[in-house]
């Protein structure tokens, strides 16, 4: 199975990547850009066969290691 998590900063944290993506996206030209929020993905393929145990484990994976949960979010995919 694999597994695919996002993680963003929580709504409310200043997201300084974002904040320079979008200060540079307007340096291009591209002024109708706001909000900009920089996050990122992690990919990996899990060896389970039990989709609903297998969201658990990552779940558990993304509050331990992989996500910051006091000022990260995060969304897990599985496939």
């Amino acid at each position: 199975m694999r597994a695919k998590v996002h993680v963003f900063l929580k709504p409310g944290v200043l997201d300084v990547q974002g904040k320079a993506v979008e200060q540079a996206l307007h340096g291009l030209g591209w002024d109708g850009v706001e909000g900009v929020r920089v996050g990122r993905t992690i990919e990996f393929d899990l060896k389970s066969a039990d989709a609903v145990a297998a969201e658990a484990e990552v779940k558990a994976m993304c509050e331990k290691l992989l996500a910051n949960t006091v000022i990260e979010s995060y969304r897990v995919e599985l496939a």
